[in-house]
């Protein structure tokens, strides 16, 4: 008995520490509160620039975002000789992130080799920016950490000229062929208003707007102008920074998040995300500010930056609207910290102490390239065979205005970005990396996040180099596989990982709505949320309701309003409020719905006969109807989407 008592003793210490020790891990990267203690301080280390640039460059790289960064160290490690030039009042590098001090990275992560226990799991792509992510603290960072990380990749790189503070940048063309123009050099004023004449034979516009490509003539979209809504854009946000928050703070912090039952909130040593409830806070300034969930990270001296505070209605290529902006933060600052005291005492003692530098701006352009990024790439998690990157964050659709909430559109599993989608139509000698590369509105979502971009521009590095020795342009490259090869096994080598891909099938792929879901998430109609819960065949089957369709067929005519001359809540002007949000959709009531979202004068009894007649409902579509007198969310989808294709002369 006593012999099986230890004998008991040891199996349980060995479970222990199989079980324990993992358990340790688990609780300390999600919010358990092991160790709460953040590195020592850096001091931040000069960045040493030309004071001129040379007469002539392999390449030229503009802007010393990450992209930047990450491009111009991946063409000086392939041989090139490389510039990297600013022109914006910029004294360190990393600019959103160290500037913009957006210091948590929104991580592609690689779900194929994903280690939920490492303390950094698996990322896609590698290469840059795993040498950036190494050498940071995590998934948030210190800023000065960080600005001295990206100083010491560009400094170690002797191909590489570093030139700050420029008062303009701008393109200077030739003809090309095919009508287009091509970029071989950049006129430069420098900070003194000396210009300089810098020829290139290759340029890579890492700026955040795509600033040179658009200089030299290419074309964009801008905003959700691809959707009918040319003026929106997602919201700026000013980080702002709190001091006090020692390492008792961010204790209470982590233990009031790891309590928490929201499955959105979670917390480690440096990062925090969470404290829904402040989206309740009441803004000064209600039609251009509000403030949504808590995303912090931390800084090895007692503070903490925090990204949160949304303001609306800021045109980016303004100077004077973005003071505004930057007016309205300071405004609503105060008001805020308070409303946090009231709803949280651990922020108690915690005190404002300044706003970043920089906004962070989500979205201005979309440059239309060889290749345009679309929701079904991402939807089926499509790999491209001139893949440039991975991605897999999901596509965060942020607020355009107070009463918009924002939206998760969905979680890829993963998509590869093309190198037809960084180069754009009309302009040769240039590749858009970041986040106005040649991206549809929804897809943009997700791959507008900086670590996908540094691996896009990484690719481009190498893409300089192909092009170069080869004497071609991009787009010619472009159509190359051969070239395109060479540009994968070069990128490959520097570190990244480039390989084929055979993605899985998801599973709302194969139900019989499928095309009608993607025509609904195309045009932003219908969210996965995360984990793509509101795409699963369940949901699909669902049964839809009449309000439910009116609102469908209002958002289809809001981007297509040359689809639809009449008003689809007409339809339902007869109805209770309450009954037509419980009531089943009928075939019937559909079709009358669509009568109207369409202009046509048809009684309720009469539209499915005269819609039929019209081609305006699709045999093929019916026939998938299982039940006419409760049509499902997905059946309901196939008929909006036949609608906008009949009406619109479209195609999705």
């Amino acid at each position: 008995m006593f012999r099986n008592k230890w004998v008991m003793l040891g199996l349980m210490f060995a479970l222990l520490l199989v079980i324990g020790g993992p358990y340790l891990v688990w609780k300390e990267k999600y919010g358990g509160g092991l160790d709460n203690k953040t590195a020592d301080v850096q001091q931040l280390e000069k960045v040493h620039a030309v004071k001129a640039p040379k007469e002539a460059y392999d390449v030229i790289v503009v802007g010393t975002d990450p992209e930047g960064i990450a491009g111009a160290v991946s063409a000086a490690r392939n041989g090139l000789k490389t510039l990297l030039v600013d022109g914006r009042d910029r004294e360190i590098l990393g600019g959103l992130m160290t500037l913009g001090w957006l210091n948590s990275l929104d991580n592609n992560y690689d779900m194929d080799s994903y280690d939920w226990l490492a303390p950094k799991p698996n990322v896609l792509n590698k290469g840059i920016f795993q040498d950036f992510y190494d050498h940071i603290e995590g998934t948030s960072f210190d800023v000065t950490t960080a600005a001295n990380v990206f100083n010491r990749l560009v400094r170690d790189e002797k191909n590489i000229d570093l030139l700050l503070k420029t008062q303009a940048i701008e393109p200077v063309l030739s003809d090309s062929k095919d009508d287009n123009k091509r970029v071989d050099a950049l006129d430069i004023t420098l900070e003194n208003g000396e210009k300089r004449r810098v020829a290139a034979k290759a340029v890579l516009d890492a700026t955040q707007d795509g600033d040179i490509a658009v200089a030299a003539g290419a074309p964009y979209s801008k905003g959700r102008e691809d959707l009918g809504d040319p003026d929106s854009l997602m919201a700026v946000t000013v980080v702002f920074r709190l001091k006090n928050a020692d390492d008792s703070f961010w204790k209470e912090v982590r233990k009031y998040l790891d309590n928490d039952n929201n499955s959105d909130t979670s917390a480690d040593t440096y990062s925090a995300a969470g404290y829904g409830d402040i989206k309740e806070y009441k803004a000064q300034n209600p039609t251009k500010a509000r403030m949504r969930g808590l995303n912090i990270g931390r800084n090895n001296d007692g503070t903490i930056l925090i990204n949160a505070l949304q303001l609306f209605n800021v045109d980016p290529y303004d100077p004077a609207s973005i003071q505004a902006a930057y007016d309205v933060a300071e405004q609503e600052l105060p008001h805020v910290l308070e409303f946090i005291k009231q709803r949280h005492p651990e922020f108690s003692k915690l005190e404002l102490d300044g706003m970043a530098p920089e906004p962070y701006v989500r979205e201005t352009r979309h440059i239309y390239g060889e290749y345009r990024l679309t929701t079904t790439d991402l939807l089926e998690n499509r790999d491209q065979w001139d893949r440039v990157g991975f991605g897999s964050y999901a596509v965060d659709i942020q607020s355009t205005n107070p009463s918009d909430p924002g939206a998760v559109s969905m979680k890829p599993y993963k998509y590869a970005v093309p190198f037809r989608s960084i180069v754009p139509q009309k302009v040769d000698g240039v590749l858009v990396v970041g986040r106005s590369a040649s991206y549809d509105t929804i897809p943009h979502g997700s791959a507008r996040v900086i670590p996908l971009g540094m691996a896009v521009a990484e690719s481009a590095g190498a893409a300089a180099k192909v092009a170069i020795d080869n004497n071609v342009s991009f787009r010619d490259m472009s159509k190359s596989k051969e070239m395109v090869a060479q540009m994968q096994v070069l990128a490959n080598k520097g570190g990244m990982s480039l390989q084929p891909y055979n993605p899985p099938k998801q599973d709302y792929m194969d139900h019989k709505a499928y095309e009608g879901l993607k025509a609904m998430v195309y045009m932003g109609l219908v969210n996965g949320s995360y984990g793509n819960v509101y795409f699963k065949p369940e949901e699909l089957d669902k049964p839809s309701n009449p309000q439910r369709f009116v609102n469908h067929l209002t958002g289809a005519k809001k981007r297509y309003p040359q689809a639809f001359k009449g008003t689809a809540a007409n339809a339902v002007a007869g109805i209770e409020p309450e009954k037509a949000k419980s009531d089943p959709l009928t075939l019937e009531q559909a079709a009358y719905t669509l009568a109207r979202a369409a202009g046509l004068s048809i009684k309720s009894e009469q539209a499915v006969q005269e819609l039929t007649a019209k081609s305006l409902l699709k045999e093929e579509t019916v026939k998938l109807i299982s039940d006419k007198q409760k049509l499902s969310n997905g059946e309901a989808y196939l008929l909006v989407k036949d609608a906008v294709e009949i009406l619109g002369n479209l195609r999705f």
